[in-house]
């Protein structure tokens, strides 16, 4: 039967069903803090000061910013926020935010973490995606020379060769406990050859299902080409095409770097033209179903009400394990729960790791949310108008 969603966003019962009065006033703090530029770039250097000076503060982290970005310190600790996530239909992507220190040591250490991630997902349906970034595994300098045409040390070939063997046991650990895996996208100067070793492992793995994905960032404006040539070398292999798409996160220092080398800058003009090519990408997956799973990252409330309406279009269910719909944990549960109550297949990225090696990350997070036009803003919007809600109700 065809689906026939009858969604809205703006409904913020559901949107926060899964929130005690407690946790939205929490959360109406956090996101009052966010929406102040001041504020967030202020706080961010004064926790990653307090936290060089060993001060005693993460505690309180774990009551804000990492309690509301992140599932915990461990695997173990998540377990309570991926149990409450799927008492709401909604299933959990474990993402090992720590940043390693970039030598041999600190990639086999998050390899084995990732691996014990996957170990976690086996068999558990409320966990069935794990993710990595190739940055973690390898030295992303001597990617850069190798697509940069640049010939490699025999040490430097032995350090890529490590990378690759990596990678290559992830996805073969995810094949063989039916788990997907989803390769993280990256910066440009060295994408290319990231997605040769993820196209080598899809070649190997998704033969039957799709187990491993590539990202695709959107906000390159080259990047709806690549993601046809990538199905049609996939038709060609005689393999299924895993697809994870973002508008795109590095833009900034994208438009910087091709500035300062004198490089034509591979960033789209203007978001119109992401928000367009991003569209296209999702109608693109949608028509080649057979032959590509997607996962639709996105924040955008257009975005996925529109894939919604695609797939009663394709008559494709609405739990369809070919299509899911993915947010960060702590952010826009209007479109994630909204989406779950309705029976689509949704994933939230939960973060985890040490707070002060998760302190990147959450900086990241709380800059995203000032610069992405009004997110803060209508995250805050949202959880003032729920407060308002039960305060009625309760009248």
């Amino acid at each position: 039967m065809p689906v026939k969603p009858n969604i809205s966003f703006e409904n913020l019962e559901i949107a926060f069903a899964s929130k005690s009065d407690g946790e939205l006033k929490k959360m109406y703090f956090i996101f009052a803090t966010i929406n102040n530029n001041l504020a967030v770039s202020i706080g961010t250097k004064l926790a990653n000061w307090a936290f060089a000076l060993k001060f005693p503060i993460k505690g309180l982290m774990k009551k804000t910013m990492f309690g509301h970005f992140c599932g915990g310190e461990s695997i173990e600790d998540c377990q309570s926020s991926v149990k409450k996530l799927a008492e709401f239909n909604v299933k959990t992507i474990l993402d090992y935010s720590v940043e390693g220190k970039g030598d041999e040591e600190s990639y086999e250490a998050t390899k084995k973490e990732i691996l014990r991630t996957i170990e976690r997902s086996s068999g558990d349906d409320n966990m069935p995606f794990a993710v990595f970034k190739v940055t973690g595994l390898g030295d992303y300098k001597i990617m850069t020379k190798i697509q940069n045409g640049k010939k490699l040390s025999n040490k430097e070939q032995s350090a890529f060769e490590r990378t690759k063997q990596r990678v290559n046991e992830l996805c073969q650990a995810a094949f063989k406990v039916n788990t997907k895996i989803l390769a993280d996208a990256e910066d440009s100067w060295y994408q290319d050859v990231l997605e040769g070793m993820v196209y080598d492992a899809m070649e190997k793995y998704n033969k039957e299902t799709c187990v491993v994905y590539n990202t695709f960032q959107m906000y390159r404006h080259d990047m709806l080409d690549r993601l046809k040539k990538a199905h049609e070398e996939a038709k060609k292999k005689g393999y299924i095409l895993g697809v994870k798409l973002v508008r795109g996160a590095y833009m900034e220092k994208e438009r910087e770097r091709a500035k300062k080398k004198g490089y034509p800058s591979p960033i789209q003009p203007d978001k119109t033209s992401t928000d367009r090519d991003y569209d296209a990408a999702v109608i693109y997956c949608v028509e080649n179903i057979d032959s590509i799973a997607l996962v639709s990252g996105s924040h955008n409330e257009e975005s996925n009400l529109n894939l919604t309406k695609l797939l009663t279009k394709f008559n494709i269910k609405e739990n369809d394990d070919r299509v899911y719909f993915a947010q960060l944990y702590g952010m826009s549960d209007n479109i994630s729960f909204n989406l779950a109550h309705s029976g689509f297949n949704v994933v939230k990225y939960v973060p985890y790791g040490p707070v002060e090696k998760v302190m990147p990350y959450l900086s990241r997070r709380a800059e995203e949310n000032t610069s992405v036009s009004g997110q803060s803003s209508r995250e805050f919007d949202l959880v003032k108008r729920e407060l308002e809600r039960r305060k009625k109700q309760k009248i």
